[in-house]
């Protein structure tokens, strides 16, 4: 396993051992100051924890070799992690909606004050917990633990809505206790709307949509650095967990030998996987240059073109 994904499976266990300690804490201050903001707050502090443990295990799964059954290898089971922990915050959301509008026709007691001390601390540490999660899945590009890093935030958004709620409630008076109430039901909403776009760029990694455009300009640029190559035809690109696999269509003189045409599809090949975009396979395909594979290659020339191997 590679010393940046060991760095995100460490940064997910800080965050569910944060999570889980927040959770207790919020639920029973929550339940001792009579906020029902703060226990919906809580209830979703264990949902991240869940979250996490779902994004620690499609890490792990993600990180085996190919095997018979999975020739691709197990990288789909990272977005398949990612889009569980959006429908989870869905589910989560759905909970608080619930019990927040149960409370508001409930007529019930002003939260406590020292409420607000408790959600200011889990404020400051949720959101550390973000920024260390979503700056480790940038570096290691991880749709994951970047859904997990927003978790993180969606519970800190939560918690602000909930310190709100309780401030008004207590600088209202009576007639304005279920102000805590209505910021939950606020914050719901948030969470859902976070939810829903963490959501979509894990179903299309899982649908192989095509990566960054970079990706595929840069790929292309390091096969048309192998002597010998005419041109470049079609090019498809997929990804699966941190790595890409693709194939590629190389175009070359049509008088070569097959012997020659499968030597120089290995250097086209051995030239990606050996720079930093990340390749784990790509077939290459040879194809002559004649009219139709050309003008179909369009304008992807190379300065080799006139070379041969």
């Amino acid at each position: 396993m590679s010393k940046t994904i060991e760095k995100g499976l460490t940064s997910v266990l800080i965050g569910i051992g944060a999570s889980l300690i927040l959770a207790a804490i919020k639920i029973l201050t929550g339940l001792a100051g009579n906020s029902f903001a703060l226990v919906a707050d809580g209830i979703e502090s264990l949902s991240d924890v869940m979250s996490s443990l779902i994004v620690f295990g499609g890490l792990k799964i993600s990180q085996k070799p190919a095997d018979w059954n999975h020739p691709y290898g197990h990288g789909k089971a990272e977005p398949i992690a990612a889009a569980a922990v959006s429908i989870g915050m869905v589910f989560a959301a759905m909970i608080i909606i619930y019990q927040s509008l149960h409370e508001i026709i409930t007529p019930h007691h002003a939260p406590a004050s020292f409420t607000i001390v408790v959600l200011i601390l889990v404020i400051i540490t949720k959101e550390i917990l973000f920024k260390r999660l979503i700056k480790t899945g940038n570096e290691i590009g991880s749709i994951a633990i970047k859904n997990d890093a927003w978790h993180h935030r969606s519970d800190a958004i939560t918690s602000a809505a909930a310190a709100i709620g309780i401030s008004i409630a207590l600088i209202g008076g009576p007639g304005y206790e279920s102000a805590d109430d209505w910021a939950a039901l606020f914050a719901s909403s948030v969470i859902i709307f976070n939810a829903i776009k963490l959501f979509r760029p894990a179903m299309m990694e899982l649908m192989d949509h095509l990566p960054d455009e970079d990706i595929i300009n840069q790929a292309q640029e390091y096969a048309k650095t192998v002597p010998g190559v005419v041109a470049l035809d079609k090019c498809r690109i997929r990804k699966a967990g941190f790595d890409y696999y693709g194939e590629l269509d190389v175009i070359v003189n049509g008088s070569i030998s097959v012997s020659e045409g499968h030597i120089l599809a290995h250097r086209v090949k051995n030239e990606i996987l050996s720079s930093n975009l990340g390749f784990k396979d790509i077939i290459i395909h040879i194809e002559p240059d004649d009219d139709e594979h050309l003008s179909r290659a369009g304008i992807i020339k190379t300065e080799n073109s006139n070379q041969n191997t």
